[in-house]
C-alpha cells in the first residue's frame, strides 16, 4: 500500500493546512475505485474517520448519503480482505438512508432527498453519468482518485484532447470542483491544466507524479538495496535465504523512508506556494533560466506565461501547487544532474548523504560495502539535492547562481555546511513535530525564515578562503563557535535587533512554539551575525566573547541591524535589483566585521566593551555623524530606495576603509 500512504501524506497536509486532523475529526470523501483496487482500497482504510459518502467504479455507483464512520471502515475492510470484491459486495443493511448501489448500466437512478442534500442536487433522477458528474462537483471535503480514467479538464480544454473517449459523457472542468482537496492515488484523474485551475481557485491538489511518488521511490529504494545485497551474497558474506530475510525484515523500515520523503516533497511544495506569493520574480528567473538552457519546454509544461504570472501575483496570486510540482521536479533533475558531474561525491563529508538512503541495519552491517556501491555517486547526488531543494528552495541553486556566479556544485557544497554550522536539519525537525500542535502558518513561517538563514549562510561560505579549506574543515572551524554563541542569542542582542526578536519570540511563543525552538528561530539575523563574529576573531586573535561583545554593540550604535532589516525590506522589480539587494548585503556583511575589527585592535587599553565602542566613536565622530544623517534621511521614508542605499554603503566602505589603513 505505499503508493497510497504515499498519497495519504498529501492529503493529510493539505487537510493540516485547512485547520483538519483527518486521523481524529470526520470528513467527507467522493471516491473513484473500488476496495479491490490496491491504490483505491489500502487509501480508504487510512482513517477510520472518513465519510465516505460516494464512490464509483466501471460497473456501479455506491452512495451512502450521510455514512457511519465507524461501521463502514469496517465494511470496508472486510471487502478489501475478500480475495476480490465490487461494490455490489457492500452490506446494503449499513447504507444510510437515501443512498444505495446502483448500476451505471441502468437507464437512469431515482434521487432521494438525502442525496439531494448531500451533493447539492436538485434533478429528481439521472442518467448515471449525469449523476457522477454532478457528485464530482458537489461541495465535499476530498476527492480520492484510485481508479482509472481522466474525469476532469480545464474549461478551455476539448475532450478530444483529453484523449479519454470513455469518459467524455461525465467529465467535469476544474473550475467547476468544489472540492476543498483532491488526492491523487492514481494517474491522469484530472489534466494538468484542470489542476491548475483549480489550483487558481484555491482547490489544494498536487499533481498525481507527487501524490503517488512513493511506488516510484520504493522501488528505487528496492533496487539500490537488492544490487549492495547481491554484491555481499556473490562475496559469500550472506545466504539467499539470510538476504530475503533481511529483506522482509526491512520492510516497514524503507516505507518509512519513502513516506518520510514524500512528506518532506509536499512541505517543500507549500513552503514554496508561499514564496512565490511573497514575490514571484525568483520564479519567474528560474523558469526563464530552464527556458533558456534548453531544459524546459513552457508549453509543453503549462507553465504560465511572465505576464500571466505577474498579473496573477498582482491580484494576490502566485504559482498554483500543480505548476510548482512540475518545477520542484525540474529543479531536483537539474541539481543532480550536476552534482553528478562534480567531485562532490567523492567528498569524505558530503559521501556520508549515501546513509539516509539506507535502512539502519544496513548502515550498521555493511557500511564498507555500501561506500563502495556501484551507484554511491548517483544515491549521494539524489539524496543531496533532495535535501537542499527541500530546505532551500525550488529556485535557490539559480538565485544563487545570479548572486553569487559560483557553480551549482559549489553552491550545493556551500549549503551543506551553513546546513551543518546552523544544525538546520535539528531546527526543522523540532518545527515539523509541532504538526497538530500549532497552526501550520506559523510552521511555515518559522522554516521561512530559517530558509532565509540558509540562503545567506550558504552566500557566506561560497567565500574564495573557505572554498579552499575542506568541507569538514569548515564545519569544524564554525560549528562550535556558532552553536556556543547562539545558546544565550537573546542576551547578546543589542537595540532594534533584541526588539526584533523579543517580539518574534512571545509571538512565537503565544501561538504555542517551544520556548528554546522561539529562541532560535526569532534569532535568525543574528545567528547569521555569527559567522563574522567567528570571522572577526579568527582575524584578531581575541576571545570568542569579547568580539561578540564588540560585534553587537558597534552595531547597535552604528544602527547596522536596523540598516540590514531595511535592505531586506527593500521592494525589488527585477534581477537587477535583486542583485544590487545581495550586493548590500554583501557589502555590509564586510563592513560590518571590518569595522569591529579595527575597534578590536585599539591600542589604549580600554576593556569594557560599551567605552571602548564609545572612544572610537568619538576618535572618528566627522564619518559618524555623515553615517547617521544618511541613516536619518532613510529613516524619515522620502529617501529609502537602491540609490540611497548605494549612497549609505559608500559612506559605510569608506569609514570601515579608512580605519583598516589607520
Amino acid at each position: 500500500g505505499i503508493t497510497a500512504r504515499g498519497a495519504w501524506v498529501s492529503v493529510q497536509r493539505h487537510f493540516r493546512e485547512l485547520g483538519h486532523n483527518v486521523q481524529k475529526d470526520e470528513f467527507s470523501v467522493v471516491g473513484i475505485g473500488d476496495m479491490s483496487g490496491d491504490v483505491f482500497g489500502n487509501g480508504m482504510l487510512l482513517s477510520d474517520k472518513i465519510q465516505l459518502v460516494c464512490a464509483f467504479n466501471h460497473l456501479h455507483i455506491f452512495v451512502d448519503p450521510n455514512p457511519d464512520a465507524a461501521a463502514s471502515y469496517r465494511e470496508r475492510k472486510r471487502m478489501f480482505e475478500l480475495p476480490r470484491s465490487s461494490w455490489a459486495d457492500y452490506n446494503n443493511a449499513l447504507i444510510s438512508e437515501g443512498g444505495g448501489i446502483f448500476s451505471r448500466a441502468a437507464k437512469s437512478v431515482d434521487v432521494s432527498p438525502q442525496m439531494k442534500a448531500r451533493f447539492n442536487i436538485t434533478e429528481d433522477r439521472m442518467a448515471p453519468n449525469d449523476l457522477i458528474s454532478a457528485i464530482l462537483k458537489a461541495p465535499i471535503d476530498l476527492i480520492w482518485n484510485g481508479g482509472i480514467g481522466t474525469y476532469v479538464k480545464a474549461s478551455d480544454e476539448t475532450h478530444a484532447d483529453v484523449g479519454d473517449k470513455a469518459n467524455d459523457s461525465l467529465r467535469i472542468d476544474g473550475k467547476d470542483l468544489n472540492a476543498r482537496v483532491i488526492g491523487e492515488g492514481g494517474n491522469l484523474g484530472l489534466t494538468q491544466r484542470a489542476r491548475m485551475e483549480f489550483g487558481v481557485k484555491g482547490g489544494a491538489v498536487n499533481t498525481d507524479f507527487i501524490d503517488n511518488a512513493g511506488g516510484v521511490d520504493c522501488s528505487d529504494h528496492e533496487v539500490n538495496i537488492k544490487i549492495l545485497l547481491d554484491e555481499i551474497v556473490s562475496q559469500g558474506d550472506m545466504t539467499n535465504k539470510q538476504r530475503n530475510q533481511l529483506l522482509e525484515d526491512m520492510t516497514d523500515e524503507v516505507a518509512d523512508l519513502v513516506l518520510q520523503n514524500n512528506y518532506a516533497q509536499s512541505g517543500a511544495l507549500s513552503l514554496s506556494l508561499r514564496m512565490a506569493q511573497e514575490g514571484i520574480g525568483q520564479f519567474r528567473r528560474f523558469i526563464n533560466a530552464l527556458e533558456s538552457e534548453g531544459k524546459l519546454n513552457r508549453e509543453l509544461e503549462f507553465i504560465p506565461t511572465d505576464d500571466v504570472l505577474l498579473e496573477r501575483f498582482n491580484q494576490g496570486g502566485g504559482l498554483t501547487l500543480p505548476e510548482l510540482s512540475v518545477l520542484i521536479s525540474y529543479a531536483k533533475a537539474d541539481l543532480k544532474q550536476a552534482i553528478v558531474a562534480s567531485e562532490l561525491p567523492e567528498d569524505s563529508y558530503i559521501e556520508q548523504e549515501l546513509e539516509g538512503a539506507f535502512p539502519e541495519v544496513l548502515v550498521e552491517r555493511f557500511k564498507p560495502a555500501m561506500y563502495n556501491h556501484r551507484l554511491k555517486r548517483e544515491i549521494v547526488s539524489n539524496q543531496l539535492a533532495n535535501d537542499l531543494v527541500h530546505h532551500g528552495g525550488i529556485a535557490f541553486i539559480h538565485r544563487l547562481i545570479d548572486s553569487s556566479g559560483a557553480e551549482a556544485s559549489e553552491i550545493a557544497r556551500a549549503y551543506v555546511v551553513a546546513r551543518e554550522v546552523f544544525g538546520i536539519h535539528n531546527l526543522w525537525q523540532q518545527i515539523e513535530e509541532l504538526d497538530y500542535t500549532v497552526n501550520s502558518d506559523v510552521q511555515y513561517g518559522m522554516m521561512l525564515d530559517l530558509m532565509r538563514l540558509i540562503r545567506r549562510a550558504t552566500r557566506w561560505f561560497l567565500r574564495p578562503h573557505l572554498a579552499n579549506m575542506s568541507v569538514t574543515d569548515v564545519i569544524a572551524l564554525y560549528e562550535p563557535k556558532v552553536r556556543m554563541l547562539s545558546e544565550s542569542i537573546g542576551e547578546r542582542l543589542k537595540g532594534a535587533q533584541l526588539e526584533n526578536w523579543t517580539k518574534r519570540r512571545e509571538e512565537l511563543i503565544d501561538n504555542g512554539v517551544p520556548e528554546t525552538l522561539a529562541d532560535q528561530v526569532a534569532g535568525t539575523s543574528g545567528l547569521y551575525s555569527m559567522l563574522g563574529i567567528v570571522e572577526a576573531e579568527r582575524v584578531t586573535g581575541e576571545k570568542l566573547q569579547r568580539v561578540a561583545e564588540v560585534y553587537f554593540e558597534l552595531g547597535h550604535q552604528l544602527d547596522l541591524q536596523w540598516i540590514s532589516q531595511k535592505i531586506t525590506e527593500l521592494n525589488v522589480h527585477d534581477s537587477w535589483e535583486a542583485l544590487a539587494r545581495e550586493t548590500f548585503r554583501d557589502d555590509l556583511d564586510w563592513q560590518s566585521r571590518a569595522l569591529a575589527i579595527s575597534v578590536l585592535q585599539m591600542e589604549d587599553g580600554v576593556l569594557d566593551v560599551e567605552e571602548r565602542v564609545s572612544q572610537w566613536m568619538q576618535r572618528h565622530q566627522h564619518q559618524v555623524q555623515r553615517w547617521q544623517r544618511i541613516l536619518e534621511e532613510i529613516s524619515s521614508g522620502s529617501k529609502a530606495d537602491f540609490p540611497v542605499f548605494s549612497v549609505a554603503m559608500r559612506e559605510l566602505f569608506d569609514l570601515a576603509q579608512m580605519q583598516m589603513e589607520a
